[in-house]
């Protein structure tokens, strides 16, 4: 990143679906950064590793709409914000013809309408920050459609590839950086309820916080648009 001033108020990131897995392991990596963070949770609870001056608040995620809320509480609390990490995701194993109209609601809803409302709601002050970043956990399901039973997956994770894509268009003049992450298996719940993969044949949690970590800490001059993980062989990727 560009040299900060001597003093300069600690960053701030948001951080969605940060109660455990990814979210979580993102948290504490950009806590022990020095990032101060608000972290969006179905059932609020400080992580054991937090510092409660520095991560005061908890998002209920069960309210739908409340990305604004979430963003204005931040700014009252720190007066800015520099990251969004959106990582709450839904995965319904099905095929783009067995899916009900219901199921593709639900999963747009999580994956793509949830982040776009948050980063909307946050755009003016990741503008002012200069380097604002934004973070979409998208899946290795937004290159490529594996199979039948992931092709729902697929489609809604493409929808989350493009809506980084129409971020980093719509902000790269002011500073604002976007990057969707795309990993294969990671060692997840969801993970462990759609495979008998064995953790030590996945990317782990650790793994991709550092690549978040670097993502977030990268300069305007080095923005990467997706970033790939991939723990198999893939065909063409």
């Amino acid at each position: 990143m560009s040299p900060r001033p001597a003093y300069a108020p600690p960053r701030v990131a948001l951080i969605s679906s940060a109660l455990r897995d990814i979210g979580l392991a993102v948290a504490e990596r950009l806590a022990s950064e020095g990032l101060h963070l608000s972290l969006g949770m179905r059932e609020p609870a400080l992580p054991g590793f937090a510092d409660p001056g520095r991560i005061p608040l908890q998002r209920n995620e069960a309210a739908a709409d409340g990305e604004a809320e979430w963003v204005s509480a931040a700014l009252g609390r720190f007066g800015r914000v520099d990251a969004i990490v959106a990582n709450a995701g839904l995965m319904i194993p099905k095929s783009v013809i067995d899916a009900e109209n219901e199921e593709l609601d639900a999963m747009l809803g999580v994956n793509v309408k949830a982040p776009r409302r948050l980063a909307k709601a946050a755009f003016e002050a990741l503008a002012a920050s200069g380097q604002g970043r934004v973070i979409v956990l998208a899946s290795l399901s937004g290159q490529r459609v594996k199979s039948a039973a992931s092709g729902l997956y697929a489609m809604i994770k493409f929808a989350a590839v493009a809506l980084a894509h129409g971020i980093r268009q719509s902000g790269f003049d002011r500073g604002i950086r976007a990057t969707a992450v795309c990993p294969s298996f990671v060692v997840t719940d969801m993970a462990a309820a759609i495979t008998d993969r064995e953790p030590a044949a996945m990317t782990s949690a650790s793994e991709l916080t550092a690549i978040v970590s670097m993502l977030v800490n990268l300069s305007n001059t080095a923005s990467v648009a997706e970033f790939a993980v991939k723990c198999q062989l893939e065909e063409s990727f």
